[in-house]
């Protein structure tokens, strides 16, 4: 697994952050059928998703029942780009006008996500995940850890942690 760590400055477009978007043209290529389930306005997936209406991309649903259009295996490409927190989360459904409770908040929110990625990428798929933590999608859900980027912010700012996942196998339970 490649290991590395670099340094730049935050931008809450992710993909935009330099580090970030080298990583990313090494692995989103044009023949790879690729989705973004949180594109904001982002244009880097063939389909992109994202709820708010205000971006201009191919689906405006919420993220588990975009995940849900796309059958088994079929699907070369996930960049999972979500809310990194509850806060995040809250902040971006109360923005909608979205009701913020329980359900949209706790782990299992991340999980079911997780679960659904796992069953439509195809075997050799990849996933490239970011966040405040290196989980990814995760070896129980037969992904293997092929790369793993730490982009530093410097000061009170998290770094933003991106893994980056193919799957060797259906799930391991």
């Amino acid at each position: 697994m490649k290991i590395h760590r670099e340094w730049a400055m935050p931008n809450s477009n992710t993909y935009q952050i330099k580090p970030i978007s080298k990583l990313l043209n090494r692995y989103v290529t044009p023949e790879l059928f690729s989705i973004d389930p949180f594109a904001n306005e982002s244009k880097v997936a063939k389909i992109t998703n994202d709820l708010d209406t205000h971006y201009k991309t191919d689906y405006h649903l919420d993220a588990l029942d975009f995940l849900k259009i796309w059958g088994n295996d079929s699907i070369d490409l996930v960049l999972f780009d979500p809310p990194y927190s509850p806060r995040q989360v809250a902040e971006c459904y109360k923005k909608l006008g979205q009701t913020v409770n329980f359900k949209t908040t706790q782990s299992t929110f991340w999980t079911k996500l997780k679960n659904q990625i796992a069953s439509i990428v195809k075997p050799n798929g990849i996933v490239i995940s970011f966040g405040w933590n290196s989980n990814g999608i995760g070896k129980t859900l037969g992904f293997e850890m092929i790369e793993l980027l730490i982009v530093a912010h410097g000061g009170p700012h998290n770094d933003t942690i991106v893994t980056v996942e193919r799957k060797v196998q259906s799930r391991l339970f």
